[in-house]
């Protein structure tokens, strides 16, 4: 029998150091993003892509290393790819948007870049949190540099503007929040999502404050007015409509209704039948609480969605009171959110005939698995973010310790399954860069919490008339 390899922790993180510098993809000789794992033994797919929403934890690494060219070519090279006009053809992809991935294709000897609107993709869903994203990576570029001139670049301005004008766009829709299908962010496969799921509102507000403080060049002024018109609406929203804990579920419980007219309690008529009170009762801590998975006309998926959690204490969009009795929950049910391996992307997973209408009989999504109850190691520094800026540092320490026992050991996997998260994913890829820099990230932001600085935000303030971003 072949005797197990030991690693010290300092060996785990100089490992973790050589797969990322080994995961760099280069273009016409630059290094330009990293791509999403490297796994000898699979082949196929798109695993050797650079995915946008992969790439944020590379970027906020390079930025604490000092290696701003990798970011700053990554942004110039996506910038690129994105659509400057609007096409004839309705499958074609839409302006404005930033793709979900690129590679680097060789042809006739010349190195070009191919990007993944969504048409390649699972699905052929379009990504909605990719242009969300980006704008959060020139952020924490431009924090990190203090080089706001890189931001005031014409074709910078232009490119957050053509976001913000498809985020801010009239629609068929009076909420503040973004209508999105299944399938649009991290949860890219269908998982009962659609409408306004809380990972994409907490992007959106998050990138909103980012572009209030970049969009500083006259002629932006119509959308600036639109963004702080914006903003404090859906925080309102997401603070008071997606809120959960015992006295706001108590309301709920008594909900009525068919109700109509503007002194209407129950606004999105959501059924008091279709929650499952006792259950939820007894799993949430006196003290404790967190935001719904999504709120829509008669619906509210009361399901914990670990990113758009962790994100809203990070960007302030969870008040401080909310954001400590999120952290409360996550103490408070460690085994079920985090167990053994930081954390659960999903709790709980859907089940038997609800799996098989949310998910379509999905094959990969099968309960405790992959976005249905998967645990996720690239949450971690989400996680320790959160930590961080709570002063909960205690719960950071403890995710840490538990991925230093397992992911070199493990390989670096993609996600793990079961309710603990004890078992390799079925189908995970091993050497994940978002694993690898989940892990190093963390550590990064334990040794020096003012590097939160390049995603967070403080809470919101309008009085200040000045968009430059605080460098």
């Amino acid at each position: 029998m072949e005797k197990e390899k030991l690693y010290t922790f300092d060996d785990i993180e100089k490992q973790a150091w050589e797969l990322l510098e080994n995961s760099i993809l280069y273009y016409q000789g630059r290094p330009v993003g990293t791509i999403a794992a490297r796994d000898p033994s699979s082949t196929g797919l798109n695993y050797d892509h650079c995915f946008v929403r992969d790439f944020v934890s590379s970027a906020i690494l390079f930025l604490i290393k000092g290696r701003y060219d990798i970011v700053q070519n990554f942004l110039e090279e996506t910038l690129k790819l994105q659509p400057t006009q609007n096409q004839l053809n309705a499958y074609t992809r839409g302006k404005g948007l930033i793709p979900a991935s690129f590679k680097v294709v060789v042809k006739d000897g010349q190195e070009t870049l191919e990007a993944d609107f969504g048409e390649q993709a699972i699905a052929r869903v379009t990504p909605v949190d990719s242009c969300l994203w980006w704008i959060l990576i020139l952020y924490a570029y431009v924090k990190a540099t203090k080089d706001i001139k890189f931001a005031l670049q014409p074709q910078f301005q232009q490119g957050i503007m053509l976001i913000m004008e498809l985020c801010l766009a009239t629609r068929f829709d009076m909420y503040p929040t973004l209508l999105v299908p299944d399938g649009s962010c991290m949860i890219h496969r269908r998982l009962g999502i659609y409408g306004y799921p809380l990972e994409i509102q907490v992007l959106f507000y998050a990138a909103l404050r980012a572009a209030r403080k970049l969009l500083i060049c006259a002629g932006n002024e119509e959308i600036v007015i639109g963004i702080n018109n914006r903003l404090p609406l859906l925080r309102e929203h997401i603070r008071n409509h997606y809120w959960i804990d015992i006295p706001r579920l108590n309301i709920i419980y008594h909900f009525k209704g068919e109700e109509y007219g503007q002194t209407a309690v129950n606004q999105f008529n959501i059924y008091a039948d279709s929650i499952s009170y006792i259950n939820l009762a007894l799993w949430l801590p006196k003290i404790g609480g967190y935001l719904a998975g999504n709120v829509g006309p008669s619906q509210l998926d009361t399901r914990f969605f670990a990113l758009g959690n962790l994100m809203a204490i990070i960007s302030s969009l969870a008040s401080d009171r909310q954001s400590q009795a999120i952290m409360n929950l996550i103490e408070e049910q460690w085994q079920d959110l985090v167990g053994e391996m930081p954390m659960k992307i999903c709790f709980p997973a859907v089940e038997k005939e609800e799996y098989r209408i949310f998910t379509g009989c999905d094959p990969k999504n099968i309960p405790w698995s992959y976005h249905n109850g998967g645990s996720w190691p690239v949450l971690l520094w989400l996680l320790t973010a959160a930590a961080q800026k709570t002063g909960r540092i205690n719960l950071a320490e403890k995710a840490i310790a538990l991925a230093e026992t397992r992911l070199s050991a493990d390989e670096w996997p993609e996600y793990y399954d079961g309710t603990r998260g004890l078992l390799i994913g079925k189908e995970a890829r091993r050497y994940q860069t978002w694993t690898i820099t989940g892990f190093l990230l963390a550590k990064e932001l334990m040794r020096n919490p003012e590097h939160l600085g390049l995603i967070s935000f403080g809470e919101l303030d309008l009085s200040d008339a000045s968009q430059v971003c605080d460098l």
